[in-house]
């Protein structure tokens, strides 16, 4: 068997079809269903990243001092997060790459088993399949019965559905996790992304883990934050020994984030100012984008944080992917992220404000 047969199909080529019916429409297509970027990176990052573009040497493999204290820096100063030293933190090459091979760097294989959300970001059950972990599906401790997991992911807030797990689940979990010996893998993509609710932790913060970072690890991105998706610069954070085990590993494999890549993240975790700024632009698509969708008819569920509005008409969700595309909005159907999300889509924030505006104006007339 080929190393692609082992994978799901890519599931955004399911999309074709429809992208091409929303670019047909005579005001053009408006793209919500992938979260990719839209806004300018930064100019305190441009500025970093051209600083250091000569770059002829060999980047190493933990990263440079200065990376790593500025993650350290920022997860105290914006999340609350103590105790954490450079030690625990690796920079890696944007957080899909880890989150994809982190079965597979950690040694585990069939006799393993990989815990993620009933509604997840594919990428973890991709991770699991190319490790040839089995991986089961499931938000309640209670559908898990005794068998001791390898890993668990969470992720809050979500992709899809912005759903935020509250303080007293996420100290359930560390505690059901470190009982049985699971490594426990949150990802904290979208922590700075939240409009409504209780504010989400990390998993790293002192109320949810107490004094010790043992046996967890948070995967942070700042493709959304920052408006670096192109540049490919995450980190994962959390218990030292874990992190050096991942560590060894990438040197073989040569996973290193490049130079230049590893001084413009520091600039922009050492920046608050852009982030917020970011955020408000955020926060003013969603709401139009909220109102228009549920004038139209749409109930929006969770959707507390992340970049996302987890909606439904109680229809198949194939059904309105293919309504909207017929108002030139292409959306991503809930299947994509697992069975029961088949009656809803996730709709992105990230276009313009003209291309938010268009899709408000769309939605208006919707039967």
């Amino acid at each position: 068997m080929t190393v692609s047969h082992r994978l799901p199909d890519f599931p955004w080529d399911q999309l074709t079809a429809y992208a091409e019916q929303a670019r047909a429409h005579p005001d053009g297509i408006v793209d919500l269903s992938v979260g990719t970027p839209v806004d300018p990176t930064p100019d305190v990052v441009r500025r970093a990243l051209e600083s250091a573009s000569d770059s002829p040497g060999y980047p190493t493999t933990v990263g440079r001092v200065e990376t790593r204290q500025a993650a350290v820096d920022w997860l105290a100063r914006r999340h609350g997060v103590t105790g954490l030293g450079v030690d625990g933190v690796l920079p890696v090459i944007g957080s899909k790459e880890l989150v994809a091979s982190l079965p597979t760097q950690l040694g585990l294989g069939p006799a393993d088993l990989v815990i993620q959300p009933e509604l997840a970001y594919p990428t973890y059950a991709v991770g699991a399949r190319l490790a040839g972990t089995r991986v089961l599906a499931a938000d309640s401790l209670t559908q898990l019965g005794p068998e001791r997991p390898a890993l668990m992911w969470v992720n809050s807030p979500a992709n899809p559905t912005g759903r935020v797990l509250g303080l007293e689940h996420l100290r359930k979990v560390v505690q059901w996790c470190r009982e049985r010996g699971t490594l426990l893998v949150s990802d904290e993509c979208y922590l700075e992304c939240t409009w409504e609710g209780e504010r989400p932790r990390s998993v790293l913060h002192p109320d949810v883990c107490g004094d010790s970072h043992e046996g967890l690890l948070a995967v942070h991105s700042l493709s959304k934050r920052s408006n670096l998706a192109g540049y490919r610069c995450g980190f994962v954070a959390g218990d030292p020994a874990v992190v050096a085990e991942l560590l060894a590993v990438r040197k073989n494999l040569g996973l290193i984030q490049p130079g230049p890549q590893q001084v413009a993240m520091a600039a922009a975790l050492a920046d608050d100012d852009h982030a917020v700024q970011q955020r408000a632009r955020y926060a003013e698509r969603r709401t139009q984008l909220r109102a228009a969708l549920e004038g139209a008819g749409f109930r929006i569920d969770h959707s507390e944080g992340s970049l996302y509005l987890w909606a439904t008409r109680d229809q198949d969700c194939w059904d309105t992917v293919a309504d909207l595309a017929g108002l030139g909005i292409l959306v991503a159907p809930g299947t994509f992220y697992g069975p029961s999300g088949g009656r809803h889509v996730r709709v992105a924030l990230t276009a313009t404000d003209e291309r938010v505006t268009a899709a408000a104006g769309r939605l208006a007339p919707m039967p």
